[in-house]
């Protein structure tokens, strides 16, 4: 009689099992019941209209990255120009610091932790075949000073073997996009032949490393910025199609360190040819972007510009 009555409270006591899907509500296959997020979010094709689109100077043709800091955003052309200007929020320019003591090859990005800005010089489009692959880190109580104090961390990719020179345009290890995360810096590479992105990983601390592989992800297209957004614990990639089509991929809900195994929701931007190089946030929810000046003539010829766009309602839950 003992053990029957041990049976049935054992019976008795309910059991939970973990299930995994889609624990997204804004997606189109949110599973109530999933308590595990396995990354299948699917979400439906949406293009999103800027707030706002203000042209740039014309001394900000070539835009790249783009960073808010100390209530300004701050930028810089992508060619020899060694000077971080900052814009207010509608693209007039209130200051500039020339850096004078470094050089930029080819400067993609910017971003930032509580002390130090970093500018990535690694872009590696021209040839493929870069050895000198690097990101300036500058100390932030001293980039208004006379002599900023800048140092350099050096990399190179894990799996890249063949330096052989390639046509333009042409290699899987070209980048323009990175962000700092705690001890890390995180790249997400610009993939020209089969339009994917790649994850590495490297210390934030200056020296020379090997940026360690982590994943690949097919975006569907070329990235060209990132950001990230402690307050949302959300990743922002900008980038276009080959055919000039701009969007935002936004990452969330994923396992520390794997940025692609939680939500990925790409959404499409209303700025046909418009070449997007630059995105930044005050807040996690509302975004600044920024495209360099792009001529296709007769037919295309687009301003650099700067916009603005709102994602509450697709972080929102």
């Amino acid at each position: 009689m003992k053990i029957i009555a041990l049976l049935l409270f054992f019976f008795s006591i309910p059991t939970y099992a973990q299930i995994a899907g889609c624990t997204d509500p804004l997606s189109k296959n949110y599973n109530p019941l999933a308590t595990i997020n396995n990354g299948s979010c699917k979400y439906r094709s949406i293009k999103l209209k800027a707030l706002y689109s203000n042209l740039l100077p014309e001394n900000l043709k070539e835009s790249s990255g783009l960073l808010f800091y100390n209530s300004l955003l701050w930028t810089f052309n992508d060619n020899s120009d060694k000077t971080l200007y900052a814009i207010d929020n509608i693209g007039n320019n209130k200051q500039k610091i020339k850096l004078e003591k470094v050089v930029n090859k080819d400067w993609e990005e910017i971003s930032q932790d509580s002390s130090y800005i970093y500018i990535g010089d690694f872009g590696n489009n021209v040839s493929g075949n870069r050895q000198d692959l690097h990101i300036l880190r500058i100390k932030k109580n001293t980039l208004e000073s006379t002599s900023p104090k800048i140092d350099t961390i050096s990399f190179k990719y894990s799996n890249q073997k063949d330096f052989a020179a390639l046509k333009a345009n042409n290699t899987n290890f070209d980048c323009e996009a990175f962000i700092v995360m705690k001890d890390s810096i995180y790249l997400f590479t610009k993939q020209w032949k089969d339009s994917k992105t790649s994850v590495y990983a490297l210390p934030k601390t200056p020296g020379n490393y090997i940026a360690q592989f982590k994943e690949t992800y097919r975006v569907k297209g070329l990235i060209t910025g990132a950001t990230y957004s402690p307050e949302q614990q959300t990743i922002a990639l900008c980038g276009y199609s080959k055919t000039l089509q701009p969007f935002i991929y936004l990452l969330y809900n994923y396992n520390e360190g794997n940025f692609f195994s939680g939500n990925k929701r790409k959404i499409k931007l209303k700025l046909p040819f418009h070449q997007v190089e630059g995105i930044t946030t005050q807040d996690g929810l509302h975004y600044y972007l920024t495209n360099e000046k792009f001529i296709r003539k007769p037919f295309i010829d687009t301003p650099q510009k700067l916009h603005q766009f709102d994602l509450t309602s697709f972080l929102s839950q």
